[in-house]
């Protein structure tokens, strides 16, 4: 369809079953019905009216269990959000690139560059268009040039993944123009994780690609890395009564590289004093059983740090199971316990370079206030050491909470979420009406 077409299409209902099934319509499908068409007619404004065009959709992430354990081949629990990127989309029957982001330049690129990552353009998004572009190709998919305009909902900084799912984004799209969706969304996962450390320059795991294009909630084990195994759970957060908040308590991750980057040096050191690459496979009574020399080799933290691991490693698999059979009340408990654990365990709550600001630790302790003995649940969000708190709450307090939150955090400092069902999906293709 054309851009007028399209948005008469989308204005009119024809595109309320998926965008129910993307979950994107948290603020209502009147209001997702209108940020779909505006995205059409950016889209047109720019690149013409009378082109084929595509809408897709890529959901951001959120780490629900598993706090640093996939770097050293755990368990995770992550899933897919109803904040996305959503794109309008068309081919060019030329090798150009452009992706204009609302509120950003344009980036174009050809495809002759994505022969090779270049350096100059490191932490760049053209960078990522690029890796994804090659990462296709290395794999005997189809690419080609194309035109998109993009609109995100997924804040930045907000520990949601906006960047996995832009990069996510991308695969998505040389997917429904040029292999007709044939490309398996898990795949696409890993060609994202390709483009972010070859091309982007940031020695990221997968999970956080895998969250964003599977969607749901998924159970994920690293013990094979290049082939993880990826189990869906059924079951439905908000149906049970329950809101999923991420708190943004507003901290910089400036100059956090050296503390994100101690984590899995330190278990990995730990790993090595038993021969082994990481700490997946020890057991916490061979690791009690050599405590002095960990201590002596590695230093305290390390040690601890390495029992959170194996601790919340078994915690997933325990969050796994009660979710699965619709344990609330156990899963809830296994929440606070992994949220302890990285606080004083696993240490990520404030930089210990700079105990001036520790806005995790005061968002928790207002947050536990708040909520002590309402049935509900709190943890560190991510990585830590600045950004955002994730909180269960019982849907009757939500919006009290978000109230009370937002007074010392500041307006729309709190977001609340619902998991989103689908993963990287299309929301009109061309072909996919035939």
């Amino acid at each position: 369809m054309d851009a007028t077409n399209l948005q008469e299409y989308i204005l009119s209902g024809g595109a309320d079953p998926a965008l129910t099934v993307c979950g994107t319509n948290h603020n209502g499908l009147t209001a997702q019905r209108d940020r779909c068409a505006h995205t059409v007619q950016r889209f047109a404004d720019l690149f013409g009216s009378d082109r084929c065009i595509s809408l897709l959709s890529v959901g951001g992430r959120t780490e629900i269990g598993g706090n640093h354990t996939d770097h050293n081949l755990g368990k995770v629990i992550a899933a897919s959000v109803n904040m996305d990127i959503l794109a309008a989309a068309s081919p060019r029957q030329d090798d150009c690139i452009t992706v204009h982001s609302e509120g950003f330049a344009p980036d174009t690129i050809h495809l002759c560059q994505a022969d090779a990552p270049d350096p100059d353009a490191s932490f760049t998004s053209k960078a990522m268009i690029a890796g994804m572009v090659r990462g296709f190709m290395d794999r005997g998919y189809q690419v080609g040039g194309f035109d998109a305009y993009t609109t995100s909902c997924v804040p930045q900084g907000s520990g949601l993944s906006s960047s996995a799912a832009f990069s996510v984004m991308v695969g998505n799209i040389l997917n429904y123009l040029y292999n007709d969706g044939a490309v398996e969304n898990a795949e696409i996962a890993k060609i994202a994780q390709y483009a972010e450390n070859t091309f982007f320059g940031k020695p990221c795991g997968l999970m956080d690609q895998l969250a964003c294009a599977v969607g749901g909630i998924i159970h994920i084990d690293f013990a094979n890395p290049g082939e993880p195994e990826i189990e869906k759970i059924n079951y439905d957060l908000t149906a049970a009564g329950y809101t999923l908040c991420i708190v943004n308590t507003g901290g910089s991750h400036a100059d956090l590289n050296e503390e994100y980057a101690s984590i899995p040096r330190e278990m990995k050191q730990v790993a090595a004093l038993f021969d082994r690459p990481v700490l997946r496979g020890i057991q916490i009574q061979e690791l009690l059983a050599r405590t002095d020399e960990i201590r002596q080799a590695c230093g305290d933290r390390a040690l601890l740090r390495a029992i959170h691991f194996i601790q919340e490693n078994e915690r997933v698999s325990q969050q796994a199971n009660a979710l699965s059979k619709g344990r609330i009340g156990d899963f809830l408990n296994l929440i606070l316990e992994s949220g302890n654990s990285s606080f004083r365990y696993l240490q990520n709550g404030y930089a210990a370079k700079d105990p001036f600001h520790q806005g995790l630790s005061l968002a928790l302790c207002l947050t536990e206030a708040f909520l002590s003995g309402k049935n509900a649940a709190w943890r560190l969000h991510g990585g830590g050491f600045a950004g955002t708190i994730q909180v269960f709450v019982p849907s009757a307090l939500a919006q009290e909470y978000k109230h009370y939150i937002e007074s010392y955090f500041g307006t729309d400092a709190c977001h609340m979420i619902s998991i989103r069902q689908a993963g990287a999906c299309c929301i009109y293709h061309e072909n996919a009406k035939k």
